[in-house]
């Protein structure tokens, strides 16, 4: 193989990405992207800046420069981020900071200004790519692609519990609508907009845990991968 394998995890916030492709990348030891992470560090860059959210040139300039680095910290906790060496794996968590990163999303310049530093995460042995459009741009050749669904109530749900364990107040309403609102601002964007790549297994998380979901996601890959049969 020519290429470090990839496989795409891709949907919606709220569905289990995060926690699915972490686990995913510890058991197999591969290199793991969080694509989510880099449109927030930009658009908390902007903030501390002082740069809008619709001066496309100047968040295109922060895209390109950003001295930003991940790591997996393992199943079922976020990765570290680390902006010019300093930890931001918290404030960039922000449902502020996630709203403010999907209006960013939406601009072409800054998704073209990404695009290559994406891809340069893809190394040996592999890469577990976490995203909206992973399968369907980024990594459109990846040897399998994911796209994980679940109801925005269900969604919402989600969120709230595990904003509450953070101590963090949040209004259950109020997250639905941002979620609402994020979702049709993905779905609907000019450049990638949020869809299952044609060749993606689509999975609804709605009524799973997250371990069923692990076990039908450990299922595709041994059957996808032939010599990883024996990971799990």
């Amino acid at each position: 193989m020519s290429k470090a394998p990839v496989i795409t995890v891709d949907g919606p916030s709220g569905t289990g990405k995060g926690t699915v492709c972490s686990v995913l990348a510890t058991k197999l030891q591969w290199h793991l992207l969080d694509s989510g992470a880099l449109y927030r560090v930009v658009a908390y860059t902007a903030e501390r800046r002082g740069v809008a959210l619709d001066d496309e040139s100047a968040l295109a300039a922060i895209a390109v420069s950003l001295d930003l680095k991940f790591e997996n910290r393992g199943p079922g906790e976020d990765n570290k981020t680390i902006l010019e060496a300093s930890d931001v794996s918290q404030p960039i968590r922000s449902e502020k900071c996630g709203n403010a990163a999907s209006r960013v999303a939406a601009l072409p310049t800054v998704r073209e200004a990404l695009l290559q530093r994406q891809r340069q995460f893809r190394q040996m042995p592999g890469l577990i790519a976490d995203g909206r459009d992973m399968g369907t741009h980024v990594f459109s050749d990846a040897e399998l692609k994911i796209f994980l669904t679940a109801s925005a109530e269900e969604r919402a749900k989600r969120r709230y519990k595990q904003l509450k364990e953070k101590g963090i107040n949040v209004n259950l309403r109020d997250l639905s609508a941002d979620i609402a609102e994020r979702d049709r601002r993905d779905k609907e964007r000019i450049v990638s907009p949020l869809k299952p790549a044609e060749d993606a297994i689509v999975i609804d998380t709605t009524m799973c845990d997250v371990n069923a979901v692990n076990r039908q996601i450990f299922s595709l890959v041994q059957n996808r991968f032939a010599d990883l049969a024996a990971f799990v």
